[in-house]
């Protein structure tokens, strides 16, 4: 990643706010995001639900719905991070897979009906799903035969998010001429998000405890990650503070607030705005190319599209209109 340095003198107050990974439970609870390894049974709704019991939150959801069959990352979203679910919707997923062919397969006549299945496919959603059955595409990055036994393969599908693993089964078995049944799920990333990063629900009732009956924060401290870490993926700039008081009650980006902003990004693009602490102020949408705010002093350079920060966090650096 290359930066565009446009201020070496700023610095930031200590006093106000700080880094992330330094917030307590409450402040990760009202923005901050818990990776959980769903079991077999519940819904995702219904794990969201017991873990929002559990802490006594009002709202807390999740990122990508799994099947009750289903198994693997989930992330579930609490406070400010609900805002960015959909980003998490968005990411691509890996998933493990057994599907149960009626009969022993042909190897050579499966691996053609797979590299058939792989790249740009058609994914109509099944009908038990809960979205609108309607014909659509998604990508099938890779599509790979792990391991047969007997009839059963266990395969990795490496895929754009939003594609019906169920679907994949039933094209398989319309193309091999015979039933194909999907027996077992477990997604194994979403996004940078992987399976060793995940707890499970017993784990999180244990910390929760720990925490509520113990003090003893350490454990929720581990699990509960603060937003920073859903917007890695994203451009970044860094802004005084003055800027980010600005940004977080709304006001757009002017080129005298930024201390440096990642080049080569285009105008349109969104870009994550943070302090020099590290803290998420929010998602902006680039006025200018990143190549040409390097070579203006003042104006509007972005827009904000999503605010992170609380508006009272930073102090107001400008006068109200009279």
């Amino acid at each position: 990643m290359t930066l565009h340095v446009l201020d070496t003198a700023s610095s930031t107050n200590p006093s106000i706010g700080g880094n992330p990974d330094g917030r307590d439970v409450e402040e990760r609870l009202a923005s901050g995001f818990i990776l959980l390894d769903k079991p077999a049974g519940p819904t995702s709704h219904q794990l969201a639900s017991w873990a929002r019991d559990l802490f006594g939150l009002e709202r807390l959801g999740h990122g990508g719905t799994l099947d009750p069959f289903a198994t693997g990352v989930l992330p579930l979203m609490a406070g400010k991070a609900m805002k960015v679910t959909k980003k998490i919707l968005t990411h691509k997923k890996t998933y493990i897979c057994v599907f149960r062919f009626a009969t022993v397969p042909d190897q050579k006549q499966l691996a053609e009906v797979m590299k058939k299945l792989t790249g740009r496919v058609y994914n109509v959603p099944p009908e038990v799903s809960a979205v609108k059955v309607q014909v659509r595409t998604r990508k099938i990055y890779t599509f790979e035969n792990i391991e047969m036994k007997g009839n059963d393969m266990i395969a990795r599908v490496y895929c754009e998010a939003g594609t019906y693993i169920r679907t994949m089964a039933r094209d398989l078995g319309l193309l091999l001429d015979m039933k194909v049944q999907l027996k077992e799920l477990r997604r194994e990333t979403s996004g940078a998000f992987k399976l060793e990063d995940c707890i499970t629900m017993q784990e999180l009732a244990d910390a929760v405890w720990l925490w509520k009956e113990h003090n003893q924060p350490e454990a929720l401290l581990r699990v509960i990650h603060p937003i920073e870490k859903i917007l890695l993926d994203l451009p970044t700039a860094t802004v005084k503070d003055s800027a980010a008081a600005a940004l977080a009650h709304g006001a757009p980006l002017l080129r005298p607030g930024l201390i440096n902003i990642q080049s080569d990004i285009k105008a349109g693009k969104q870009l994550m705005i943070q302090t020099l602490k590290g803290e998420a102020v929010g998602i902006v949408t680039l006025t200018l190319s990143t190549n040409e705010i390097a070579t203006i002093n003042e104006g509007e350079v972005a827009r904000p599209s999503m605010v992170l920060l609380d508006e009272g966090l930073y102090p107001r650096r400008w006068k109200s209109p009279e």
